[in-house]
C-alpha cells in the first residue's frame, strides 16, 4: 500500500510555483544567447569566441598565424573552437542552474545528451574538500615540527631608539 503524504502547499502556492517555473524556464533562451566561451592557443595567434550554440562570434589572427601554413592553421583553428565550445557550454550551464536551479539543469543534460564539461568523464575532478583539508594538515603539522629560527644578532651600529627622522632628506 502507498502511504499518502499530505501537501503542505495550499493550491494558490502550488500555481505560483508552477507559473514561476514556467516564467524561469522562458527565460532559458535569452539566458543561452548570453552564454559565451573564449579559447585561444598557447601560442596566443589564436582567439576564437563562440556563444552557447555554437556561433562563431569572434575569431583573430595574429600576424605570426600565417606561419602555420593553411593545414596546421586549419586545424588549430577547429581545436580552439572545440575548446570555446566547451567553456561556452559550461557558461551555460552554470547560469541555467542559477536560474532553475542544479537539478532541474542536470536533467537538462541527461535530456539533452550533451554533459556538463564539468562533469566530462576522464577529465581531472580537481582536488576534493577532504583532500584539501589533508594537505593543509600536512603543512600546518609539518609547520609545527620545525624548530624556531634563531633571532637576530642584534647590530651594534643600528640603534632605533636614536634615530632623528629630521636627518631625512625632503623635497621642499
Amino acid at each position: 500500500m502507498v502511504e499518502q503524504v499530505p501537501i503542505e502547499r495550499t493550491t494558490r502556492q502550488l500555481i505560483d510555483d508552477a507559473r514561476a517555473r514556467q516564467e524561469a524556464l522562458a527565460r532559458v533562451d535569452a539566458v543561452l544567447a548570453q552564454a559565451t566561451g573564449t579559447a585561444h592557443d598557447l601560442d596566443s595567434t589564436i582567439e576564437i569566441t563562440v556563444d552557447a550554440r555554437g556561433k562563431l562570434i569572434d575569431l583573430w589572427l595574429a600576424p605570426a598565424a600565417v606561419n602555420w601554413g593553411p593545414e596546421r592553421l586549419g586545424s588549430l583553428i577547429v581545436e580552439v573552437a572545440q575548446v570555446a565550445m566547451r567553456e561556452a557550454t559550461q557558461a551555460s550551464y552554470n547560469k541555467v542552474a542559477l536560474l532553475l536551479g542544479e537539478h532541474m539543469t542536470y536533467l537538462i543534460e541527461q535530456l539533452s545528451g550533451v554533459p556538463a564539461p564539468a562533469r566530462a568523464q576522464g577529465d581531472d575532478p580537481g582536488l576534493t574538500v577532504e583532500e584539501f583539508q589533508r594537505r593543509r594538515e600536512e603543512r600546518l603539522a609539518a609547520g609545527r615540527r620545525r624548530a624556531p629560527a634563531p633571532a637576530p644578532e642584534p647590530d651594534e651600529d643600528y640603534d632605533l631608539d636614536t634615530f632623528d627622522p629630521a636627518t631625512l632628506r625632503s623635497d621642499r
